[in-house]
């Protein structure tokens, strides 16, 4: 089954159904036979955009005609994800759920085990896997030029004074940075630098009724350690009292926030022989957008060493390569794009974030 062939049927024809998915499913040369949208302009731009698609208002309507689409993505507002994996997993027809797979950890292994019951596949739209800063990192990093890295920091930061009325801004279960954004910070990290053991957080709301304002500590765990043997863990005591771990792993800082006038430098990665440095993101307004004037094509980012800087090198890549690596796994040809087990993982350190910011104190995951 090649990019092609696959058909798909997509749930909730918004913000991410159709400006991400539906986009970045045509680039991978397949096509959308079925669209779940209950808005009449939504209906209207998705017959403009797939003529001929069938349009319908819910999913259990859709899932009575399983012969129209070879794959389900599911991008219904978060709140929803659960609710709609479920239903797919029963239907049987395998699946792509877009983050976060549940607003809570429980949630989100409770989809995973229902779709395992029923012998569904699927797969989790961590798209930010494939970013180009990513690509370069994950490049820079294996030719070691950083060396050993201690710290790894990321801003997802944007102006928006006036915020949209959207779900994501107001929905108290299902909305907020934390469950938007916060799955991606949490996943390139743990792509990075390996799995989290402790986790302190800040979150407000300052704008919205939901928090827009977020910053983690992720404490990784040290490499080649043995967890059962507490050799990973990172104490309230530590932080606290500045007692010195057995040893040393990655602490990864991640913001994000909707009231950043002066958005900081996207991506800063430390190491004892440099650092990498990005300073703006997706053309999002920032003061550093100068610094980047000189930028080379083909580089992305700079390998920073006090005053010197190096651009660096981009691999090829980008984010539709997601809808081909799952047609390739539909295909059996290549292993699935992400694990579930991933992003369960991701789950639960947001779990220990919300825990924290609650309480004020370091949490382990």
């Amino acid at each position: 089954m090649g990019p092609m062939a696959l058909r798909i049927g997509i749930v909730g024809y918004g913000g991410a159904g159709r400006q991400i998915h539906a986009r970045l499913a045509r680039a991978a040369g397949m096509t959308v036979t079925a669209v779940v949208a209950r808005d009449p302009g939504r209906r209207v731009q998705a017959a403009g955009d797939w003529p001929g698609a069938r349009l319908f208002h819910d999913l259990p309507a859709m899932l009575t005609e399983p012969g129209l689409y070879d794959l389900v993505v599911v991008a219904s507002p978060s709140g929803l994800h659960a609710e709609h994996a479920a239903a797919v997993s029963r239907a049987g027809t395998p699946f792509v759920l877009d983050k976060p797979i549940g607003t809570t950890a429980a949630e989100a292994r409770r989809v995973v085990s229902t779709a395992a019951s029923a012998g569904t596949p699927f797969t989790v739209f961590h798209n930010r896997r494939w970013d180009t800063e990513q690509l370069t990192l994950e490049a820079l990093l294996r030719r070691g030029e950083l060396g050993t890295v201690h710290t790894f920091e990321r801003r997802w930061e944007r102006w928006r004074p006036t915020p949209q009325q959207r779900w994501k801004e107001n929905d108290v279960v299902g909305g907020g940075l934390l469950l938007d954004l916060g799955p991606h910070l949490v996943d390139s990290a743990t792509r990075l630098f390996g799995p989290v053991v402790a986790v302190y957080a800040e979150t407000r709301s300052l704008s919205t009724p939901t928090e827009d304002d977020v910053f983690l500590v992720l404490h990784h765990a040290v490499p080649g350690a043995d967890p059962a043997a507490g050799q990973d863990r990172v104490t309230g005591a530590d932080v606290l009292f500045g007692a010195e771990p057995p040893a040393k792993g990655v602490v990864s800082r991640l913001w994000a926030g909707s009231l950043v006038g002066a958005p900081g430098p996207r991506t800063r990665v430390l190491g004892d022989r440099g650092a990498y440095l990005v300073h703006s993101f997706e053309g999002d307004a920032s003061p550093y957008d100068v610094l980047d004037a000189d930028q080379p094509e083909g580089t992305h980012g700079w390998l920073v060493r006090g005053r010197e800087r190096t651009p660096v090198p981009q691999p090829p890549g980008g984010h539709e390569d997601f809808y081909t690596a799952v047609a390739d796994w539909l295909a059996g040809e290549a292993e699935v794009p992400v694990d579930p087990a991933d992003a369960v993982r991701t789950a639960e350190v947001l779990d220990a974030a919300r825990l924290s910011a609650r309480e004020g104190r370091l949490v382990e995951v």
